[in-house]
């Protein structure tokens, strides 16, 4: 596949800490960067499909259960800070 070149830039996105935790060690388990990972869910998300395979399901539902995750998509813009 042919290389794209492209610009990246910083973000000032937050997100929830125990999400940000298991995707740390979802890229750190596929040996790619944060950037990258979230890159290719956000290719894979804007075309209608599903970016993980059946094994890195299994990682990711392990890195859950030890960061204490105990939410799905169903809280998808339900989730609030205390205040």
């Amino acid at each position: 596949m042919n290389k794209i070149k492209v610009e990246r830039v910083q973000t000032g996105v937050r997100m929830e800490k125990r999400m940000v935790k298991v995707l740390k060690g979802l890229a750190e388990y596929l040996d790619i960067s944060l950037g990258d990972l979230l890159e290719g869910i956000v290719l894979h998300a804007f075309e209608g499909k599903a970016p993980f395979s059946d094994k890195t399901t299994q990682k990711i539902e392990e890195l859950k259960k030890v960061y204490e995750m105990d939410y799905d998509s169903t809280a998808s813009h339900k989730l609030i800070e205390d205040e």
